[in-house]
């Protein structure tokens, strides 16, 4: 998401100089002096995004200051910021428009092996076009209002070229970060079964990348996507994209996992009658890696405020207090693993210095 703001904002502002001069805060926003600026070097931004952060800019550098009549020089900076814009706004949509043209004809069915490489390159180049322009969350609602979304989950997370599924599940992740009307659209078309199938069983491991990422981005701060999530077992789905052998997708599905178990407590029943304690505690058994400190944080989260999770942890076939003890001490002598040794000694705490079974029931 660090992209995203960045789009909202994409080119430096700088206000021509006020009547009566402006000598705070000149240099915040264009990398240099207000005395330097002037309306001959700065450029109007492309869209409304860039706008609306050019006034909050501008706003917060003068506090209060007395009104004043505005000066021809900076009357026509305005309107031509705002025309430029509207048009920057108008042709980034035409691009959409000119994208899903391309992404809309039908497959060649029978083309040589050359045309075939052609066709899907550049139905690759206007996916990835589109993720660029979709960071913009204006350009984001526009795509979904030109039946873009339609398309992609109707077609091309079902393609047959892997480049195609996962340049499809990213620019669904990335349309659909925080914009709640995005998210139900996506949702309501299905596509997070599609999502939990390719994260499960597709080949490709840049796919099932591509679908975690999507995937997170309709399930967290998103109750009605979360809900989906459940009745398709997607935590089950999780579990396993955790035991595979791709380390990107085993840190990742741990990270969402621990974020799931802070934002709702409600679950760890559900959780928990899936043995996903005993899951997670055999993962940590595995080789040593940076994938653990996530696993860990995960098996806190279950157990912290839940006794039904920290009766689990206690059971004695799991060994696991041996295990975190063992595990302290290969991790106090490198710094670079404070965080996994912070979470195993918040497990023994919470798990093996607290009262018996017995007296937590009561």
């Amino acid at each position: 998401m660090s992209d995203e703001g960045s789009r909202g904002s994409r080119l430096p502002l700088a206000l021509p100089p006020a009547s009566q001069g402006c000598s705070s805060g000149g240099g915040g926003g264009g990398g240099g002096s207000s005395s330097a600026g002037g309306s001959g070097n700065s450029r109007p931004p492309r869209n409304l995004q860039g706008l609306l952060q050019m006034a909050i800019t501008a706003g917060s550098e003068e506090p209060d200051p007395p009104p004043e009549p505005m000066s021809e020089e900076r009357r026509q900076w305005l309107q031509e910021a705002m025309s430029a814009a509207f048009r920057g706004q108008r042709e980034e949509v035409e691009q959409m428009k000119s994208c899903l043209r391309v992404l809309s004809q039908p497959m060649p069915p029978t083309a040589g092996e050359a045309e075939q490489a052609a066709d899907q390159q550049e139905r690759e180049g206007a996916l990835e076009l589109l993720a660029d322009l979709c960071e913009n969350m204006d350009n984001a609602a526009d795509f979904c209002q030109l039946s873009g979304m339609h398309l992609l989950v109707g077609r091309y997370l079902e393609a047959g070229a892997a480049g195609l599924r996962w340049r499809a599940a990213q620019l669904i992740g990335t349309c659909s970060q925080n914009v709640a009307a995005i998210q139900e659209q996506v949702l309501g078309l299905g596509a997070l079964r599609k999502l939990l199938r390719l994260l499960d069983r597709d080949a490709c491991d840049t796919v099932r990348v591509k679908a975690l990422f999507a995937i997170s981005c309709l399930v967290r701060e998103q109750e009605a996507g979360l809900l989906q999530f459940l009745r398709l077992d997607g935590f089950s789905v999780l579990m396993r994209a955790m035991q595979q052998q791709v380390q990107k997708l085993k840190v990742k599905s741990a990270f969402l996992l621990q974020n799931l178990l802070v934002g709702h407590p409600e679950h760890k029943g559900t959780l928990c009658s899936m043995g996903m304690v005993q899951q997670l505690v055999a993962l940590v058994r595995t080789e040593h890696s940076p994938f653990h400190e996530h696993v860990l944080g995960a098996l806190c989260s279950l157990v912290t405020d839940f006794p039904q999770g920290v009766r689990e942890c206690r059971e004695p076939e799991l060994g696991l207090e041996e295990l975190l003890r063992h595990r302290c001490q290969l991790l106090q002598q490198h710094e670079e693993y404070q965080e996994e040794l912070e979470f195993c000694e918040k497990l023994l705490q919470t798990c093996f210095s607290s009262p018996t079974d017995d007296s937590m029931d009561r």
